[in-house]
């Protein structure tokens, strides 16, 4: 007797369901992206309880003539392709036609359509794959499709649904990339009565994002043409202290796309400047020929193979490390006193008349404390601004912050300053550490650090696992002026350290390596350990908060930091600035 048998029709449209239908809303996303290859310019969307009730996409497109009706709901019929050389040209959304007929298998279907300029539409209505009816209907030009409750019949399917609302989340963000990618198409969502999108037709990705996510100032513009690929959006500014992880919309040829390499660059982007990890919030387009990529690889349409990977990944990471190089400082928001607060009437008197006081701000006032750190080395004269380039070097890079004229420091921690467009709080030790960062890592480019010897060498105890950290890195910490040894048990020798550096700070920069290495997975590229201890050492090597300073060197750090290629952090990630603007103080004082 024969062991291979043909499926029937009804159960092979359910193995199809299963790879093109997820949830509600991958079953919104296949109606929705079938409507705008139909032209629609305004959408419709309704679900209940998540999807799971009920999904109703409505659409004024121009619909389809009674026997393409009937034809769209059998497998493989489309309107997208006719012969396989059109799969290496795909320019529509969808091209299988599996996604109707599988998402009917599943569900109680109900499709009314009526062509443009058509004296009436179709109505089919089908139950789990089975046409129940076809019937002439009145209704106006466009497609409807209601899809009510999914997986009705595949109970093992429904029972790994979320919940009601993890459901509807997923839907408002799946309309949410929908609608960023569309701003030419008007896009509605209503939840359980509840109306969760609103968005007419408006003229540019800005005011989709607007209507989208509201006024969002902590978001820097992308945009660069390459010839064959165009890279445009918004991303997330270096400073941007809001959570770690943000939404990442990603589209190519205006389809959304989950792709490693864009993923990738994306975070190298953001790692160049910041060892800080995180998955930055990005709302990024590319355009490219529809031959140059494949989007046949994966039954969701999600997932994309590129003819140029390494091309795309060298173009997304160029433009977004240019675009967050000249990202804003973050800004501050005045919040008026209420009006009746009581404030003292009087001040101190001075003790006499004519009494002076010597000027913290001048070179020779020797006022550093006992025991504080001198200011760090500035090295011989200054340094060219750099930036990253394409094998992780430094190149020049034009300055993105505006010369500043220090005014004092506040608490002997923060510089306040200002230049002619407001007034900027900078934290001392966070701005120098990042000029110190980027001049270390400018001057690994060209050899090493430079060294200075110690009298006696350092003998330092530590862990096992943090001996073999530094032991396993000796090379690389010998570039940035380190001479370690191992010297027996779990001590090594220090025998030479970084001129940058103070000598009683090695033993403390040396075990704080140590404990960063540590945590490094073994398989880590070197440049992720240099890049790590180029960190720590300028931290370690960065004037300290509570630490005054002179105008002269306050004036030092602000010209430094402009010529660095990110200024407005610090490669832990952490702001180096705040600034207020002209704009918010002169609104504050009821001048605008």
């Amino acid at each position: 007797m024969a062991k291979i048998h043909r499926l029937p029709a009804d159960l092979a449209n359910q193995i199809a369901a299963g790879e093109v239908v997820e949830r509600p809303a991958s079953v919104i996303k296949e109606l929705v992206e079938n409507s705008i290859d139909a032209g629609a310019r305004r959408l419709t969307i309704t679900v209940e309880f998540g999807g799971k009730k009920l999904i109703r996409v409505e659409d004024d497109g121009e619909g389809m003539e009674p026997e393409d009706a009937r034809l769209a709901i059998e497998r493989h019929a489309t309107s997208k392709i006719r012969r396989a050389d059109d799969l290496e040209r795909i320019a529509t959304l969808g091209f299988r036609g599996e996604a109707l007929p599988s998402i009917a298998s599943v569900s109680h279907f109900l499709l009314r359509t009526r062509a443009r300029g058509a004296q009436s539409g179709t109505d089919i209505r089908v139950t789990g794959g089975a046409v129940a009816s076809v019937a002439e209907a009145g209704m106006p030009e466009g497609t409807v499709i209601e899809v009510s409750d999914l997986f009705y019949n595949l109970p093992a399917r429904r029972k790994f649904l979320k919940s009601d609302a993890a459901e509807a989340a997923q839907v408002s963000r799946v309309v949410t990339q929908l609608a960023l990618c569309y701003p030419e198409i008007g896009f509605s969502l209503t939840s359980s009565g509840r109306k969760v999108l609103q968005c007419p037709p408006v003229a540019t990705l800005k005011d989709r994002l607007y209507q989208l996510y509201g006024e969002r100032n902590d978001l820097i513009e992308v945009r660069r043409d390459r010839g064959d690929v165009k890279v445009f959006g918004y991303v997330a500014a270096l400073a941007e202290q809001g959570p770690t992880r943000g939404p990442q919309n990603v589209f190519v040829n205006r389809r959304i796309v989950k792709d490693r390499t864009i993923a990738h660059a994306i975070i190298d982007s953001y790692s160049v400047a910041s060892i800080k990890e995180r998955s930055p919030e990005v709302h990024l387009f590319l355009e490219m020929p529809f031959d140059a990529l494949d989007v046949n690889v994966h039954p969701t349409k999600a997932e994309v193979r590129f003819r140029d990977q390494s091309f795309v990944h060298e173009v997304i990471r160029r433009t977004l490390g240019d675009a967050l190089g000249r990202g804003p400082a973050p800004e501050l928001v005045l919040q008026a006193p209420p009006v009746g607060d009581s404030y003292p009437t009087t001040l101190p008197l001075p003790t006499s008349y004519g009494t002076t006081f010597p000027s913290r701000w001048t070179t020779s006032a020797p006022f550093a404390p006992t025991g504080a750190a001198p200011f760090a080395p500035t090295s011989e004269g200054t340094i060219a601004p750099f930036a990253p380039t394409t094998d992780g070097t430094i190149a020049p890079s034009a300055p993105t912050i505006r010369p500043m004229m220090p005014l004092g420091q506040f608490r002997d921690t923060f510089i306040i300053a200002v230049d002619e467009e407001g007034i900027a709080i900078i934290d001392q030790h966070v701005a120098h550490e990042r000029v110190l960062f980027e001049r270390i890592t400018e001057r690994l480019t060209t050899g090493r650090l430079e060294s200075q010897r110690l009298l006696e060498p350092l003998l330092i105890s530590l862990s096992a696992g943090a001996r073999q950290a530094l032991v396993a890195r000796a090379a690389d910490l010998e570039r940035l002026g380190f001479e370690i040894e191992e010297f027996g048990g779990d001590t090594v020798r220090l025998s030479a350290y970084p001129a940058v550096l103070r000598a009683e700070d090695c033993e403390t920069t040396l075990r704080t390596l140590a404990d960063d290495l540590e945590g490094l997975d073994r398989g880590s590229p070197v440049d992720e350990a240099i890049k790590r201890i180029a960190a720590t050492m300028a931290c370690h090597a960065a004037v300290k908060a509570n630490y005054p300073l002179t105008a002269e060197k306050m004036t030092h750090i602000l010209d430094e930091l402009r010529r660095t290629a990110y200024s407005t952090i610090c490669p832990h990630g952490r702001p180096v600035m705040l600034r207020l603007t002209r704009r918010e103080v002169e609104k504050n004082f009821q001048r605008i």
